[in-house]
């Protein structure tokens, strides 16, 4: 049996936990010195399946002027107002278990879930998500979109590793399985 495509949420988070402010704002991270891309392009080429809500398919496209973020790659957007295929992104509104068999199923590299917060709750739930690669700011925000919904279940991680890259602090962690 061929190896199955892992889902991985790589993002960033600030110290305090939230991956944005209440107005979707990023400034407070951009503000932090990193070091290098952080592990990004690296991490990229491991992806050909990216999988976000709407609200941060919307962000990104404004921060990227209007240009697709990710056009060499599938991009799935979760919308329950948009639906079938525009601008490189398929629109859905499926229920996760079947997307995500049904995704694991084709052949191809692991699958990004961007964000946001909902979606991975979503995800969560399910217990679908395989890796978390979460880079931690040095900033505290205070309030805003958690990276973390409130949940009444548990699942257990392992650590895989730890790098600084910056001022940044990179947690890599896989599912106990």
């Amino acid at each position: 049996m061929p190896n199955q495509r892992k889902i991985i949420c790589y993002i960033a988070i600030s110290l305090d936990g939230y991956i944005a402010t209440k107005d979707d704002s990023l400034d407070w991270l951009f503000k932090v010195e990193g070091e290098g891309d952080a592990g990004y392009a690296e991490f990229m080429k491991n992806i050909d399946t990216v999988v976000m809500g709407r609200r941060t398919y919307d962000w990104v496209m404004e921060a990227e002027g209007g240009k697709p973020p990710y056009p060499d790659k599938e991009t799935y957007v979760f919308s329950t107002s948009e639906h079938g295929q525009k601008d490189h992104v398929k629109y859905t509104n499926e229920e996760i278990v079947p997307f995500v068999e049904r995704l694991r199923k084709e052949s191809g590299k692991d699958i990004w879930v961007v964000g946001g917060s909902k979606l991975l709750h979503d995800f969560l739930k399910e217990k679908l998500i395989d890796e978390f690669i979460i880079s931690i700011a040095p900033t505290l925000i205070g309030t805003g979109i958690p990276l973390f919904q409130e949940m009444d279940f548990e699942i257990e991680y392992h650590l895989k590793d730890v790098q600084r890259w910056g001022q940044f602090a990179q947690l890599h962690y896989e599912l106990k399985k």
